[in-house]
């Protein structure tokens, strides 16, 4: 048998228990890379595998790549409409928050430790980073949603703060190893990694939708490894350039993720399942670096320094940055808490190692244990804090599935499937009744065993399956027409959408809480007509915190108007 079967063999077991126990994570209450590293803890040459795995060079290459498809799967899942709503806060949290936290929990290090400053600060940059994919599994699991804005900004922050934490660890290891001196040095790096970074990005992701919409390959399933090429390959030419590689990857995969390509669901779901296989093995390769019972002999200097990064400097850094930004104090202290540690700092305390410094073994060791506290006492707790501060909301009432449909390749539209439950607004209400945007169109209704035609006078009820084709810049509206009876949406609405002239002022404020009462029966071109002293296209009233338009007229009858929210 050769060397390599062997090896093969144990890395199959180590996945196969590594995905296995990702079954225990709800019933815990713990984010699953705890229990991935705990498996690989226990494989480990100090656990009952007895593995032996102190290759620093190999963790690091293997642990790059894993966070590269980690990082471009992210940039797939983030929508423009998440980064419309929350690119302010999460800006900031991503660069002045992760180096406010950096600085402050760097300081406390090197006194704790009595380290130099710049190793402390190291540290410090090193657990500056989080990871919100731990904090979404846990809330996902517990069946906890939270407002659209804070889910948006601790996504957004979390896929794009990666970037900052790793230009931070990268140039202070360059000051401790006299590489570069303080000053234009450090600024220089700064702008090359971000500059390169974000403009290969976004070349990629551009030109990768340009061929792939074009291109004609001989078997399905190899578009969506294109696709994951065309993320190594932001990743490779950005950090080739003396870029931030994982910036241009989440970049590229942002572009590619909001664009229309064909075979789009199959290769969300290959990258998907990959983001997933690089995340098990990337910490369970991480759980057999590390030596378990070297983290007992910095277990004090460890839990002060956690103590310090959760309950100072990560509420220090969040709290003035967010209410610049229109949260609220029980906003502010979720985020706040929401610091989860993961991938990401335990790689960087690999790059010690790499560059040879004399404190490489004792900050690997502090950052581990750090990480592996913050996950498991905050990650434990996270779900009771959300619903202590009051900040969850009922789960989507009508959940749309987007069906995949190759045929349709370039072509601007959609087709989703809707099913109604008791509380949809829609439900008892007549086709006819519905204010359906101009290019949302039910297609085909199924109730039990029946495909009823869709016919002005069809009544929804309860346990209906629709399709519907709709023009994806109206899916904010599609959803909020669907939405629980008692839900708020108008603050999900984004862009503008073209209604019937006939359509009335009460219908739009039943289904898209539009400021009229919901039984005026004037029709909006009605309400045009009397409001507006001349007719024309583009002829716009304002009303409260929402407008409408002339979109199309003849003369004095207005036949289309526009309606946006403002």
């Amino acid at each position: 048998m050769f060397a390599v079967d062997f090896e093969i063999l144990i890395a199959a077991l180590l996945l196969f228990a590594g995905i296995l126990s990702s079954k225990l994570s709800p019933r815990l209450g713990l984010p699953m890379l705890v229990i991935f590293l705990l498996v690989g803890m226990l494989a480990g040459e100090a656990g009952i595998g007895g593995i032996q795995f102190d290759d620093a060079q190999t963790a690091h290459a293997l642990g790059t790549l894993a966070l590269a498809v980690i990082l471009f799967d992210g940039g797939l899942q983030t929508s423009l409409s998440a980064i419309k709503l929350a690119w302010k806060p999460a800006s900031l949290l991503s660069t002045l928050g992760v180096a406010i936290t950096a600085g402050i929990t760097g300081v406390a290090a090197a006194y704790i430790l009595g380290i130099p400053l710049l190793v402390g600060l190291l540290l410090g940059a090193i657990v500056g980073s989080t990871d919100a994919a731990a904090v979404f599994s846990i809330l996902r699991s517990a069946g906890i949603h939270i407002k659209p804005r804070l889910k948006a900004t601790l996504e957004i922050e979390s896929a794009s703060n990666d970037p900052m934490a790793i230009f931070l660890v990268v140039g202070l290891l360059q000051l401790i190893t006299n590489q570069m001196q303080p000053g234009p040095d450090l600024a220089i790096l700064f702008a090359k990694q971000m500059g390169i970074g974000a403009v290969t990005g976004l070349i990629v992701g551009w030109l990768a939708i340009k061929m792939i919409n074009r291109i004609q390959l001989i078997a399905a399933g190899l578009y969506p490894v294109l696709i994951a090429v065309c993320g190594a390959l932001a990743f490779g030419v950005s950090a080739t350039l003396g870029g931030s590689g994982f910036l241009s990857t989440f970049i590229a995969g942002v572009i590619i993720g909001n664009s229309r390509f064909v075979f789009q669901q199959a290769t969300f779901l290959f990258m998907d399942g990959l983001a997933w296989l690089s995340q098990i093995a990337m910490f369970v390769m991480l759980g057999l670096l590390v030596n378990p019972p070297l983290l007992l002999e910095v277990w004090a200097e460890g839990l002060v320094i956690a103590i310090i990064l959760v309950f100072v400097a990560r509420p220090l850094a969040v709290a003035p940055l967010l209410a610049l930004t229109g949260f609220n104090r029980r906003e502010i202290s979720l985020v706040s808490w929401v610091g989860l540690r993961g991938s990401v700092p335990i790689i960087l305390a690999i790059f010690p190692l790499l560059f040879g410094i004399e404190e490489a073994g004792l900050v690997f060791n502090v950052v581990f244990f750090v990480v592996l506290l913050s996950a498991t006492v905050q990650g434990s707790t996270l779900p009771w804090a959300a619903k202590k501060l009051k900040l969850t909301q009922a789960p989507p009432d009508c959940p749309v599935k987007k069906l995949e449909v190759p045929s349709l390749g370039g072509v601007n539209a959609d087709i989703v499937e809707i099913t109604l439950n008791e509380r949809s607004r829609v439900c008892g209400f007549t086709l006819a009744a519905l204010p359906l945007p101009i290019g949302v169109n039910i297609a085909m209704i199924v109730r039990g065993d029946e495909v009823l035609p869709p016919e002005e006078n069809t009544s929804l009820e309860a346990g209906d399956h629709l399709f519907i084709t709709l023009e994806p810049q109206l899916r904010s509206y599609l959803d909020a027409l669907f939405a629980a009876k008692d839900e708020a949406v108008r603050e999900g609405l984004h862009g503008t959408a073209c209604f019937a002239g006939s359509t009335s002022l009460g219908s739009l404020a039943l289904f898209y809480d539009a400021p009229f009462q919901k039984e005026e029966p004037e029709t909006a071109a009605q309400y045009l007509n009397r409001k507006l002293k001349v007719v024309e296209s583009g002829a716009l009233v304002e009303h409260a915190d929402v407008s409408l338009s002339v979109s199309v007229h003849k003369g004095n009858d207005i036949t289309i108007v526009c309606y946006a929210p403002d």
